[in-house]
């Protein structure tokens, strides 16, 4: 019979995400998993089968996390003034006290982009797809807009939005918010 687990399962995967957050991938041993998790390497590996699917769920559980800024973004109907609140909203919490960690999804992009994992790189697609088709329609609420410009500005801003996650894990919130105003001022 096997034995009844004595942890939330959401609740040290959430420890977890935050842990590969702060550190990455790679520098987070299972060492720190099992102090931060508070659960031994028996139970990660019976719950998440190793440290690379305990990964796979913090990044399901971070975009559940963020869904609601997504859905924020996705359902707003302001066209350009959208995407520039997206990017704002994208780093406020960064500016709390110890919370400087960026974007997970863009730092795992970074720590990934030469590697083979083809399920990691597969959910990093799935996001920034969806996130560019997002971008794509709020762009097309502005009908003096070609679709070629369309492309050229959603290329833009899907790359303006990683340098802004990748920056706000060092900048100052003064910095970060005239990078955003700049960004938009003449699109």
């Amino acid at each position: 019979m096997a034995r009844k687990k004595k942890y939330n399962e959401t609740e040290v995967v959430v420890k977890a995400m935050n842990l590969f957050w702060k550190n990455g991938y790679e520098t987070t041993s299972m060492q720190m998993l099992e102090k931060e998790m508070g659960i031994n390497k028996f139970s990660i590996y019976s719950s998440f089968g190793n440290k690379h699917g305990l990964f796979l769920e913090s990044l399901k559980q971070y975009k559940s996390t963020i869904s609601s800024t997504f859905e924020k973004f996705k359902s707003a109907n302001n066209g350009l003034e959208d995407i520039k609140q997206f990017f704002y909203d994208s780093v406020s919490n960064n500016f709390e006290d110890g919370n400087e960690k960026g974007c997970l999804v863009t730092n795992t992009y970074n720590e990934f982009s030469e590697s083979q994992d083809l399920l990691i790189k597969e959910q990093m697609s799935s996001f920034m797809d969806n996130l560019k088709t997002i971008i794509i329609e709020k762009l097309k609420m502005d009908p003096s807009k070609s679709e070629e410009t369309i492309i050229k500005q959603a290329n833009y801003l899907l790359l303006a939005k990683h340098g802004l996650a990748a920056a706000a894990r060092v900048n100052t919130k003064e910095e970060i918010e005239d990078y955003i105003e700049i960004t938009f001022k003449n699109l």
